[in-house]
């Protein structure tokens, strides 16, 4: 390809960048923009300000490439005026593999978006972009907060004025908070029953009845539990100390250890639970480490049976609140 002699020669521009584009997005063939890009090109996204060179611009293709391995775009429209430029396009793809930590859900995708590109000298020195792979998995119904694509290693909890970030302080805080414990479940694609202990459970509404629970990524569990549409939510009984261990390790066949049912809509409840829930999962937002799954409550059994409750790493019994080894 030749490079762009005159950016008021607009045929030739359009299809320079027509073919450059296909070439990347629809081949993997990302050095085909090395034709288009200033030396010193900057990729500016709107929505986050964040400002990328070429070379992660290529990456960040071929890491959408990847996930959307039949990824096919369009470029609907090229407007130039002067030396700048709108670009308008569509695409349409599955979602077969991980996106920035995200497990794929085979979903398919149609996304759109724009871009403003600022010429000098005949090549692209600044592409202002309504669209990045935050974007492409809000369209697949995968939204994230904000946090899950921010760099984590600044920590901003302080238990004093010195300036001087504490992350002591944020657990000292979490260690006076008392929670009940749960067992959260799903079947995988093969239909084996998956589970996890958390404490990071939370009723939302009663009307409509929504809850949400906190689940770590790298959880073997997560996966599955991701890709689910159910889920079954256990708070354990103080008779399930053992139960309650099994799901906090790492063994693999968890449900041999333990009786359990399927619920009315397939997901695995424990027997003997305090009490259970099954829940459609709504909405999944990635935050950072961890995923917050949103879901309306289909079916429930609860019991009279006091629950385990935690507190400061120690587990008490609900009955009398004596301690639990």
């Amino acid at each position: 390809m030749q490079q762009i002699q005159n950016f008021h020669d607009t045929d030739h521009v359009k299809t320079a960048i027509r073919d450059a584009w296909t070439a990347a997005w629809d081949q993997g063939e990302v050095d085909a923009l090395d034709a288009l890009a200033a030396s010193d090109y900057q990729r500016i996204s709107t929505q986050s300000g964040e400002a990328s060179g070429l070379s992660a611009v290529k990456d960040e293709i071929l890491e959408i490439r990847s996930a959307l391995p039949d990824l096919t775009t369009t470029v609907e429209r090229i407007l130039i005026e002067g030396d700048q430029a709108a670009i308008y396009w569509n695409a349409t793809g599955t979602f077969t593999q991980p996106l920035n930590g995200v497990p794929a859900t085979g979903r398919s995708v149609t996304t759109h978006g724009s871009n403003l590109v600022t010429f000098q000298d005949g090549l692209i020195l600044r592409e202002e972009v309504t669209w990045d792979a935050r974007a492409l998995l809000s369209d697949l119904g995968l939204n994230s907060l904000k946090s899950a694509f921010e760099t984590h290693d600044v920590e901003t909890v302080t238990d004093n004025l010195s300036g001087q970030p504490v992350r002591e302080a944020l657990k000292a805080f979490n260690r006076q908070f008392i929670t009940g414990v749960t067992v959260i479940t799903t079947v995988d694609e093969d239909g084996t029953p998956r589970g996890l202990a958390a404490n990071s459970y939370n009723s939302i509404s009663l009307d409509p009845p929504l809850v949400l629970v906190c689940v770590m990524k790298s959880s073997s569990t997560y996966p599955a539990l991701f890709r689910s549409q159910y889920m079954g939510i256990n708070i354990m009984s103080s008779d399930q100390r053992d139960t309650l261990g099994v799901f906090a390790s790492k063994t693999p066949d968890k449900f041999s250890q333990v009786t359990w049912h399927h619920g009315q809509f397939g997901s695995p409840l424990i027997d003997d639970s305090a009490a259970c829930v099954e829940v459609e999962i709504k909405e999944r937002f990635q935050a950072m480490t961890h995923t917050v799954f949103v879901g309306r409550v289909r079916s429930s059994e609860a019991t009279d049976v006091d629950p385990i409750i935690y507190k400061a790493g120690q587990f008490f019994d609900g009955r009398d609140l004596t301690p639990l080894d």
